[in-house]
């Protein structure tokens, strides 16, 4: 079984990524514009991986 405690990392993270960069965006202008960003389908991605991919997006780098 996959640990839960990545389900709390994962949601802090995007959290802090929404109220930073777009906080007027409603969920779902959240995630379809950054999900349409993604080069393969989202669906296979790890959180981890994931959250890259919001950063990059945002041109978030990965040291901050």
């Amino acid at each position: 079984m996959r640990n839960p405690e990545r389900i709390d990392v994962f949601c802090n993270e995007l959290a802090k990524i929404w109220k930073e960069k777009c906080p007027d965006w409603r969920f779902g202008q959240l995630m379809v514009n950054v999900l349409n960003s993604f080069p393969k389908d989202p669906f296979f991605y790890e959180e981890e991986e994931t959250l890259k991919e919001f950063k990059k997006f945002f041109g978030i780098n990965e040291e901050e």
